[in-house]
This record gives C-alpha cells, sequence and structure tokens, in this order.
C-alpha cells in the first residue's frame, strides 16, 4: 500500500472562511452599537477596526500552527498555539467521513470534513480544504478502511434511491411540534393584538427572545434537510441534503446499531414516517452540521412504502410477524396498549411503541450489548415485564414492553443465545484454507480480508445492479453468505471463518 507521509497545510482561505463568520457578525454588532452612539469619533472606528482584524488574524494563527497527513494507514492531525492538540485516528477505527460545505465556503470552493472515529468523544475536522482534495482524502480514508489501496482507488459508484419532494418536506416541518408551538404563539399575539395592541407590543418585547429562537428552529429544520438526496454504494448508503450549506455523508452499514421509524399523529395522516439510524461511536451532536438527530436520519420523511425499502436495503427483510403483548398489559398502558409489539428471528429483533408518536425499532442480534429483564411493581402484579436490548447507540428504545413474565425469562435466554450467535457470524472473517466447489477441481472464491462484499443484507433473489462480483446476504436466509458473481446468486455459501461450502438455490 502506497504512502502520503508529507504534511499539509488546510487550504490558505481556511482563516477567512473560520474567522469570517466570527467578524461578520462582529461587523453587525459593531454598526449597531455605532448607530446609537451620540458621536462617532476616530477612535471608536479604529478600536472597531481593530477587533475585525483581531479576529481575523487569530484565524490566521491557527492556520499557521495546524497540519495533517495521511500515511495510508493513520490520519495524523496537529493543531493549536499554547496548547497542542495531537491525533492520531487509525482508519480500522473510523465510523463515516463527511464532507460539509458552509454557504462561505461554498462560495470560495473549500469544504470541511469531518471523521468520525469509535470510541471518540468528538470528530475530528479538517476545516477547510479545496472541494476536489476533500473528497479525494474522504475516498482516500473509506478505501484504507476497507482494505483497498487509498492510492489507486477510485470513489466507487452509487446508484440514486430518492430525494425527498420540496413540498413534502414543508409539509412535514409546517406539522412539526415545534412549527405548530410557534403557530400557536404567533396567533395568540394576533389576537391579542387585536383586542389591545398596547399589551401585544409588550407581550412581543417580552418574548422576543423566544419567538427568533423558534422561528430559527423551524427555519433550520428546512435548511439542513432541503434537498434531500440518497443513494446506495458499495461503502454505504450516502445522503446529501442542504440549503444554503450542503452536508454529503456516508452511513455505513456495519456501522448501523438500529433502525427507527417514527410515525407522528399527524403525520399518519398523509401516511408519511421518518425514519433514523443509530451509529456506533458517533457524538449526539456536531457543530455546523445541525442536531446529531438530523444528521442520523435516513429519510426525514416519506411514505411508508419508501421507508421499508429503505429500511430493507440497510437490514434486510423482516419475515416474522410482530405479537402483542397479552390483553391483562392494557391495565399498565391504556393508551399505548393498541400499538405495542415486539419480535425477532435468528437475525433482527423488533419492537413497536408509542402513544400518539408509533415508534418501531429494528435491532440487529449482533449488536446487542446486554439485554435487560425489568419488573415493576405493577407488572408483578399482573405478572408481566419488559425486556430491553441496549446496543452501542445513545437514544435507541428497542423494547418488548410487558410481555407475559412467565417466558420472559426463556426469552432472555433465547435473546441472547441468537446474539452470541449472530455475532459470531458477523466477526471478520479469515480467508479459508480449504476452497472447495460444485465443479470437482475449482475453487472457490476467497473470502475478502475485511469486509464481506456489499455491506448490505439480503435484498431478494437477486443482488441490486450496483452490486459487485462478491460475498453478500444470503438471500435464502440460510447461510450468512452466499457469492455474487455480477450476474446471478452463484452455489458457494459462508457461514463460519475458514468454512466455504456448496449449497444451490
Amino acid at each position: 500500500m502506497g504512502s502520503v507521509v508529507r504534511w499539509e497545510r488546510l487550504h490558505p482561505f481556511s482563516p477567512f472562511v473560520r474567522g469570517g463568520r466570527a467578524a461578520i457578525a462582529l461587523v453587525i454588532l459593531l454598526l449597531a452599537a455605532s448607530a446609537h452612539r451620540s458621536n462617532g469619533s476616530s477612535e471608536n472606528l479604529v478600536i472597531d477596526v481593530g477587533l475585525v482584524v483581531l479576529v481575523l488574524v487569530l484565524g490566521l494563527v491557527n492556520w499557521l500552527v495546524t497540519r495533517w497527513r495521511f500515511d495510508g494507514a493513520t490520519l495524523q492531525f496537529e493543531t493549536g498555539l499554547v496548547r497542542r492538540d495531537v491525533r492520531r485516528l487509525p482508519v480500522a477505527r473510523i465510523q463515516a467521513v463527511d464532507v460539509v460545505e458552509p454557504l462561505i465556503a461554498r462560495f470560495l470552493g473549500v469544504a470541511e470534513v469531518q471523521i468520525h472515529v469509535g470510541g471518540a468523544s468528538k470528530d475530528t475536522r479538517l476545516a477547510y480544504l479545496s472541494r476536489d482534495r476533500a473528497v479525494q482524502l474522504r475516498t482516500a480514508l473509506l478505501a484504507a478502511h476497507h482494505g483497498h489501496d487509498p492510492l489507486t482507488t477510485e470513489e466507487p459508484g452509487e446508484v440514486a434511491a430518492m430525494t425527498v419532494p420540496t413540498a413534502r418536506l414543508v409539509g412535514s416541518v409546517l406539522l412539526s411540534g415545534g412549527a405548530m408551538v410557534f403557530a400557536l404563539v404567533l396567533v395568540a399575539i394576533g389576537a391579542i393584538a387585536a383586542s389591545s395592541p398596547k399589551v401585544a407590543g409588550a407581550v412581543i418585547a417580552t418574548m422576543a427572545v423566544y419567538l427568533v429562537a423558534m422561528g430559527a428552529g423551524v427555519w433550520r429544520r428546512f435548511n439542513v434537510l432541503y434537498g434531500f438526496t440518497v443513494a446506495y454504494a458499495p461503502d454505504g448508503v450516502r445522503i446529501r441534503r442542504g440549503l444554503l450549506g450542503t452536508v454529503s455523508e456516508t452511513i455505513p452499514l456495519r456501522r448501523v446499531q438500529a433502525v427507527r421509524q417514527i410515525e407522528p399523529l399527524l403525520w399518519r395522516l398523509f401516511g408519511w414516517c421518518r425514519m433514523e439510524v443509530d451509529l456506533a461511536g458517533v457524538p449526539t451532536r456536531q457543530r455546523g452540521s445541525g442536531t446529531g438527530q438530523v444528521r442520523k436520519a435516513l429519510l426525514p420523511v416519506g411514505t411508508l412504502p419508501l421507508a421499508k425499502s429503505l429500511r430493507e436495503q440497510v437490514m434486510g427483510t423482516v419475515g416474522f410477524v410482530p405479537t402483542r403483548p397479552p390483553r391483562r398489559a392494557v391495565v399498565k398502558a391504556p393508551l399505548s396498549y393498541h400499538f405495542l409489539a415486539a419480535g425477532h428471528d435468528s437475525t433482527i429483533a423488533m419492537a413497536v411503541t408509542g402513544r400518539l408518536r408509533k415508534v418501531t425499532c429494528w435491532v440487529p442480534l449482533e449488536k446487542l450489548q446486554s439485554i435487560r429483564r425489568v419488573q415493576g411493581p405493577l407488572q408483578r402484579k399482573l405478572d408481566i415485564a419488559t425486556i430491553h436490548l441496549d446496543v452501542a447507540g445513545r437514544r435507541v428504545d428497542a423494547a418488548f414492553r410487558d410481555r407475559d413474565a412467565t417466558s420472559s425469562q426463556t426469552l432472555v435466554d433465547q435473546l441472547a443465545a441468537l446474539s452470541r450467535v449472530a455475532r459470531t457470524r458477523a466477526l471478520p472473517d479469515a480467508r479459508p484454507r480449504l476452497l472447495p466447489g460444485a465443479v470437482e477441481g475449482q475453487a472457490a472464491p476467497p473470502l475478502p480480508e475485511r469486509s464481506v462484499g456489499v455491506e448490505s443484507a439480503a435484498l431478494g433473489v437477486t443482488a441490486p445492479a450496483w452490486a459487485p462480483p462478491g460475498w453478500h446476504a444470503d438471500p435464502s436466509r440460510r447461510h450468512r453468505h452466499r457469492y455474487w458473481d455480477g450476474v446471478r446468486w452463484t452455489q458457494y455459501v459462508h457461514d463460519q471463518a475458514d468454512e466455504v461450502s456448496s449449497d444451490p438455490l
């Protein structure tokens, strides 16, 4: 594997982009302050200009003391003048690499590279590189992560899946809780203004900060989700979004801990839902790209059939029907009982909860960190219990709620056993020593060193058009992997390390 060992600096425009935003805000504040001054002296003007120059100089100093390099196995990043921050990121621990282009950066042709690393408390941000260099670095990092040569591997192709229509996005934003509260407040202020303009003025003055914050929240949701596009690629699901500033991110399928489908009450009138994914080791919030919840959106708003199609690309098909808890559980959950359901097979567990908002969560059994059986006082009276499935994500609520207490312990043991088997099958596979084939004297294709083919689950009897030849999830679900030769499924299957066998479809 080739190495890139020379140190590189960020783009020369970086100080202007990073310090420019602060300088613009400072200029606005200084102009507002000078407008209220009784006399504008030259001394005040010098001070104002000096503050703006100071912000830009600090940005220049930060650029001078920041450098990075990538040697093919480790990304090294150093910054800081007084307090030096030195990071070394092994490519094996990289979770995802995103390219972010704020508004000012788009005009200057630069982009920020955000690198999410498992176990890190915060992301590593290279702000800013030229747009082409940022894309090139992302390709190299992901190629090295998957065991390919970062110098020669090009970015794999993709197949566009869907784009959220602007009208549907606007409707979902207007029907969100924040927008409706904002609208109710405006209506109340309008009603007050109709009867007493003075009182309305006092209310507006008192709530001005809250009104601006609520309006900004509604706008931010529309701004970060505008043009939301999903595409499938061998390295995961690619997402592009943003109006003023754009974000290009990739969700590696092996890092998905859970998929959650949310159906708010008003959205159900239109058959809409929202789909999110939980990724291991990714901070809940990120600067410059909205909240962590938005960043993890797989589908901000869409129809149920579309959500099902996306979920099957990420998690695979679900061949079981979830079961409801015993009827006596309605005493404990009278409002949510009509939604409660759960089930599992050998690879996936599914739980449905909610009162006014229906939430369906799918969890791969191989990702389970722990299984808890909880029984409160009322549950003991009703002889029911709740089974919690814990994964690495921070916002997962996958729980078999209010199940029969007698069978719940058996369910815990069963899920634990299936989880162990699933983790064993998901371990990185070594190259097989024996390569039997259906044709005498021929060998089956060798298993790769790291990932197994395209990191996706079974998609049906034929692989998707974008899938290259390689090992993929067995569409018959009889084995862990089956070899796709680029045209059809072969007889070669794989379940454990050092073992390739034959099983025709």
